[in-house]
């Protein structure tokens, strides 16, 4: 398949211009149905030359092409209407009756009760691809998107990528009602619904108002997987994220979920020097002890370091309990029931990398067997360690 992406060089045409070559590649092995010989990306500064030769071999289209933010108003009609009028005459020119999907927007269903020159511009495109598709009986998928939210110029067309940017980048910025609702469709989301198209299994809807309303006859078709939320709960998740390197607490991230999506956005604006981050090492003579992350739910991730020949641990706990997992150097583990005597040893090494649960009940610690190197071991623990209620009992095993 020979795939054209017009507008390729826009947030939505780089992202599925990015995962198209992903599958022509073969490094994306989720889309078997899916083969792709060629792909063609037309911007505004690709030549009319290009566009006729794109047209002339291209097995399926997506226009992404548009504008969102004119100069002057009228150019809304010749960005959106009028390149939609020259694409779909070059595919006349060759008789090419390739798969066209067509980038619309919900604004386009508010014609009559707001009177906005881009949904104008949009609804005109939209009947265009459908007299289009009447005309050459070639397949027209005609996506009415909602508020779009990927990795794009902050301060142009998208709030969130602004409030992303703002925050990440210590800048300020202002909301005007933090109860005000967006409905937004993240790009992965929609990438995969193209991936859909590319197959054939499209989601076909009608509209009442904004609301798609599934229908298998449809006129129209929509990604599925969009996300309703309130500027106030976009801007407190972007400040929760934001305190992450010191608080340590990752935020609750559940799959498919609205705050996993924003996270991975925001992270996207992070300048260079945020990149990294310092953690506090709690050093002595024995090594050293640092926390990685905290989380609500699963308790912490810790690092332990101890030198040559050092002991550490020699305590039990009521209810808390631990994962040890040595992956450097060479050590012992030692535990024992402190009601039962009984007591068991584990021989570790980062050479064979094995997870060892500290029973509650059980006192237990670390023995670095080296002489010389470190004994490097990752910890989890069930909660986040609270000086206050430590439930930590020193005991020898």
């Amino acid at each position: 398949m020979k795939i054209l992406v017009t507008g390729a060089k826009g947030m939505v045409g780089t992202a599925l211009v990015n995962n198209l070559k992903n599958i022509r590649d073969n490094k994306n092995r989720t889309r078997p149905n899916i083969s792709i010989e060629e792909i063609y990306e037309y911007d505004i500064d690709s030549t009319k030359e290009q566009l006729d030769e794109y047209c002339r071999k291209a097995d399926f289209v997506f226009n992404l092409a548009g504008v969102n933010r004119p100069e002057n108003t009228e150019d809304f009609m010749k960005g959106n209407f009028g390149f939609a009028s020259q694409l779909l005459d070059t595919l006349k020119k060759y008789d090419n009756k390739a798969t066209i999907m067509l980038s619309s927007s919900i604004q386009a269903t508010l014609i009559g009760r707001y009177d906005g020159e881009y949904g104008r511009s949009k609804l005109a495109g939209e009947e265009l691809f459908q007299k289009y598709a009447e005309e050459t009986g070639a397949k027209v998928a005609i996506y009415r998107f909602p508020n779009l939210m990927g990795h794009s110029r902050p301060k142009y067309n998208s709030f969130v990528s602004t409030l992303c940017y703002c925050v990440a980048n210590d800048e300020p910025y202002s909301i005007n009602d933090r109860a005000s609702e967006l409905e937004l469709l993240y790009i992965d989301d929609l990438v995969e619904g193209m991936f859909d198209l590319l197959e054939g299994k499209e989601k076909h809807c009608e509209f009442d108002g904004v609301t798609p309303v599934a229908n298998d006859k449809g006129r129209y078709c929509y990604v599925p997987v969009t996300h309703k939320v309130t500027l106030g709960e976009v801007v407190d998740l972007l400040e929760e994220f934001k305190q992450q390197p010191k608080t340590l607490l990752m935020p609750k991230m559940p799959k498919g979920s609205f705050a996993k999506k924003l996270y991975s956005l925001y992270l996207t604006y992070l300048p260079i020097d945020k990149f990294k981050y310092a953690l506090k090492m709690n050093v002595d003579d024995r090594g050293s002890f640092t926390e990685l992350v905290h989380t609500e739910d699963c308790g912490q991730v810790s690092i332990n370091i101890s030198k040559a020949g050092i002991t550490k641990g020699q305590h039990w706990h009521n209810s808390k309990w631990e994962l040890f997992i040595v992956v450097h150097g060479h050590g012992l583990i030692q535990e024992r029931n402190i009601n039962t005597g009984e007591k068991v040893e584990f021989e570790v090494s980062g050479d064979k990398i094995e997870a060892i649960h500290m029973i509650p009940g059980w006192t237990h610690n670390i023995i670095n067997l080296s002489d010389t190197e470190d004994l490097v071991t990752v910890m989890t623990c069930n909660e986040i360690f609270d000086p206050s209620h430590p439930d930590t009992f020193g005991e020898p095993v």
